[in-house]
């Protein structure tokens, strides 16, 4: 256990597994209360094709991805809020759309690449000091943007016609929202993979929603609970030589199996309750 402390790429990777589990975890919470679970699975689609884009013409993958996801959910809130498809099916289009790019930028390039798959997989041991640079930079920015605009996500979370009625502007607070997920999802990629990114955004805070009735501290759990398993995890795949995402995502669906088990709420079922702040 003690030997993870005498290796500076395990310490860069514990240091990037808490941010980007906490910050998933964040943001999270607003996915799983808005049922928008099946965003997370297609902005990280869209994000992964971008960064095969990066790999077949020799760009940054990170800026490259962040380029298709940020169109991705652009196109998807453009196509809610202005067009008759529900963002489900928005969201699958684009879904279908750009796994073929992905695949088809992969098929275009002529070598196998073990970077290019590190994005679809994750692998966190090789987590760079410009790649903690970046996940720093994107962790403060976004957490910033959500502690700034807490009332506003709130008012989007559970009472949109409250929130129009106060002049909130709903829109643009589900543009900014998806903006800050796909910013969030690419800055994930290199640490858990493509495949396995909508896991920190919907299991800790499932997870905490089994909790408590309180939006606060239904944050405060999600946080914790992404952050715990992200650490645990790395640590448990470093001794037992397992894959660290597969191992991160495992302790997530233990911390979601216990809280079920645990569950303040099985106790007050049929009295019901509703989330406050």
């Amino acid at each position: 256990m003690l030997a993870i402390l005498e290796y500076t790429f395990l310490w860069r990777s514990l240091v990037a597994a808490l941010l980007i589990g906490s910050l998933c975890s964040f943001l999270g919470v607003f996915v799983v209360l808005k049922g928008l679970s099946f965003a997370g699975a297609g902005i990280a689609h869209g994000a992964f094709a971008g960064v095969a884009l990066a790999f077949l013409i020799g760009s940054n993958p990170f800026i490259m991805g962040l380029l298709f996801a940020l169109i991705m959910v652009w196109l998807v809130g453009l196509s809610a809020n202005k067009g008759n498809l529900n963002v489900d099916a928005s969201i699958g289009i684009m879904f279908a759309v750009t796994m073929a790019l992905a695949i088809l930028f992969i098929g275009l390039i002529k070598q196998y690449n073990t970077e290019l798959f590190g994005f679809l997989f994750g692998n966190i041991l090789a987590v760079t000091n410009r790649d903690l640079t970046f996940m720093s930079w994107v962790f403060l920015g976004v957490s910033a943007v959500l502690l700034i605009g807490y009332r506003a996500f709130y008012y989007w979370a559970f009472d949109e016609t409250m929130a129009e009625a106060s002049g909130v502007a709903m829109p643009q607070v589900f543009f900014l929202f998806l903006s800050l997920l796909a910013l969030a999802i690419v800055a994930s990629l290199k640490v858990v993979g493509e495949l396995l990114v909508t896991a920190f955004m919907v299991i800790p805070a499932s997870t905490a929603y089994q909790l408590t009735y309180s939006l606060k501290k239904m944050l405060i759990l999600s946080v914790i609970l992404g952050g715990l398993a992200s650490v645990l995890g790395l640590v448990l795949s470093f001794i037992w030589d397992i894959p660290s995402g597969a191992s991160i995502v495992l302790v997530l669906g233990l911390e979601f199996v216990l809280g079920t088990i645990f569950s303040p709420k099985k106790r007050h079922q049929g009295v019901g309750g509703s989330y406050n702040e």
